[in-house]
Protein backbone atom coordinates (compact mmCIF):
# COMPACT_ATOMS: atom_id res chain seq x y z
CA UNK A 1 0.00 0.00 0.00
CA UNK A 2 1.86 3.20 -1.28
CA UNK A 3 1.39 6.79 0.53
CA UNK A 4 -0.76 7.13 4.02
CA UNK A 5 -2.81 4.21 4.83
CA UNK A 6 -5.16 6.48 6.83
CA UNK A 7 -8.18 7.97 4.98
CA UNK A 8 -10.70 8.90 6.38
CA UNK A 9 -12.52 8.59 10.39
CA UNK A 10 -15.93 8.51 11.35
CA UNK A 11 -17.52 9.57 15.07
CA UNK A 12 -20.91 7.51 15.28
CA UNK A 13 -23.49 9.08 16.69
CA UNK A 14 -27.56 8.24 17.72
CA UNK A 15 -28.91 12.16 18.20
CA UNK A 16 -27.17 14.10 14.75
CA UNK A 17 -28.31 17.60 15.47
CA UNK A 18 -27.46 17.43 18.93
CA UNK A 19 -23.57 15.88 18.08
CA UNK A 20 -23.42 18.13 15.18
CA UNK A 21 -24.30 21.20 17.21
CA UNK A 22 -21.73 20.12 19.96
CA UNK A 23 -18.77 19.68 17.54
CA UNK A 24 -19.57 22.74 15.62
CA UNK A 25 -19.50 24.70 19.21
CA UNK A 26 -16.01 23.14 20.47
CA UNK A 27 -14.54 23.37 17.34
CA UNK A 28 -15.88 26.77 16.04
CA UNK A 29 -16.61 25.23 12.47
CA UNK A 30 -19.83 24.27 10.25
CA UNK A 31 -20.07 20.78 9.28
CA UNK A 32 -21.08 20.21 6.22
CA UNK A 33 -23.86 17.62 4.52
CA UNK A 34 -22.36 14.68 2.58
CA UNK A 35 -24.45 12.88 0.00
CA UNK A 36 -24.04 8.97 1.07
CA UNK A 37 -27.06 7.22 0.52
CA UNK A 38 -29.50 6.05 3.27
CA UNK A 39 -26.39 6.94 5.98
CA UNK A 40 -26.46 10.73 7.51
CA UNK A 41 -23.68 11.82 7.35
CA UNK A 42 -22.00 15.56 7.96
CA UNK A 43 -18.50 16.00 7.27
CA UNK A 44 -15.76 18.40 8.56
CA UNK A 45 -14.44 20.94 6.70
CA UNK A 46 -11.16 19.68 4.93
CA UNK A 47 -8.47 21.68 2.49
CA UNK A 48 -7.27 19.18 0.09
CA UNK A 49 -4.25 21.06 -0.20
CA UNK A 50 -3.27 20.97 3.14
CA UNK A 51 -1.92 17.67 5.40
CA UNK A 52 -4.52 15.85 7.50
CA UNK A 53 -7.76 13.43 6.77
CA UNK A 54 -10.86 14.24 6.70
CA UNK A 55 -13.95 12.79 8.66
CA UNK A 56 -17.57 13.03 9.70
CA UNK A 57 -20.14 12.92 12.10
CA UNK A 58 -22.42 9.82 11.06
CA UNK A 59 -25.78 8.25 12.13
CA UNK A 60 -25.91 4.40 10.73
CA UNK A 61 -28.30 2.05 11.45
CA UNK A 62 -27.26 -1.31 13.56
CA UNK A 63 -24.62 1.07 14.72
CA UNK A 64 -24.09 2.65 18.30
CA UNK A 65 -22.60 5.38 19.43
CA UNK A 66 -19.95 5.18 22.41
CA UNK A 67 -17.74 2.51 23.13
CA UNK A 68 -16.10 2.08 19.74
CA UNK A 69 -17.86 4.68 17.82
CA UNK A 70 -14.79 6.02 15.91
CA UNK A 71 -14.04 4.18 12.81
CA UNK A 72 -10.49 4.55 11.08
CA UNK A 73 -11.07 4.05 7.65
CA UNK A 74 -7.37 2.08 5.65
CA UNK A 75 -7.63 3.39 1.94
CA UNK A 76 -7.16 0.11 -0.98
CA UNK A 77 -7.35 0.26 -4.53
CA UNK A 78 -10.18 -2.37 -4.00
CA UNK A 79 -11.56 -2.63 -0.27
CA UNK A 80 -13.09 -6.32 -1.39
CA UNK A 81 -9.12 -7.71 -1.71
CA UNK A 82 -7.97 -6.64 1.82
CA UNK A 83 -11.53 -7.42 3.17
CA UNK A 84 -10.68 -10.67 1.69
CA UNK A 85 -7.96 -11.77 4.11
CA UNK A 86 -9.38 -10.70 7.77
CA UNK A 87 -10.63 -13.93 8.62
CA UNK A 88 -7.35 -15.86 8.15
CA UNK A 89 -5.54 -12.67 9.98
CA UNK A 90 -8.18 -13.83 12.97
CA UNK A 91 -11.04 -11.14 12.32
CA UNK A 92 -14.09 -11.10 11.06
CA UNK A 93 -15.92 -8.86 8.40
CA UNK A 94 -19.03 -6.75 10.08
CA UNK A 95 -20.24 -5.26 7.07
CA UNK A 96 -19.40 -6.40 3.31
CA UNK A 97 -18.78 -4.44 0.66
CA UNK A 98 -21.32 -1.51 -0.11
CA UNK A 99 -21.44 1.49 -2.08
CA UNK A 100 -21.75 4.82 -0.40
CA UNK A 101 -22.10 7.04 -3.40
CA UNK A 102 -20.12 9.16 -5.45
CA UNK A 103 -17.71 8.40 -2.30
CA UNK A 104 -16.52 5.01 -3.68
CA UNK A 105 -17.00 1.76 -1.60
CA UNK A 106 -16.65 0.43 2.14
CA UNK A 107 -15.82 -2.89 4.07
CA UNK A 108 -16.51 -2.64 7.92
CA UNK A 109 -14.27 -5.02 9.96
CA UNK A 110 -13.14 -6.00 13.65
CA UNK A 111 -9.72 -7.02 14.34
CA UNK A 112 -8.48 -9.44 16.61
CA UNK A 113 -8.95 -6.92 19.77
CA UNK A 114 -13.01 -6.16 19.33
CA UNK A 115 -12.27 -3.32 17.37
CA UNK A 116 -14.41 -1.93 14.25
CA UNK A 117 -12.41 -0.24 11.55
CA UNK A 118 -12.87 0.50 7.74
CA UNK A 119 -11.64 -0.31 4.52
CA UNK A 120 -11.98 2.45 1.43
CA UNK A 121 -11.78 2.34 -2.23
CA UNK A 122 -13.23 4.01 -4.90
CA UNK A 123 -13.44 0.78 -6.82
Amino acid sequence: MAGNPVRWFEIYVQDMARAKGFYEAVLDLKCEKLNSGDIEMWGFPRDRTRSGIGGALVRMPGVKSGGNSTLVYFGCDDCSVEASRVVAAGGRVHRDKISIGEYGYIVLAVDTEGNMFGLHSLA
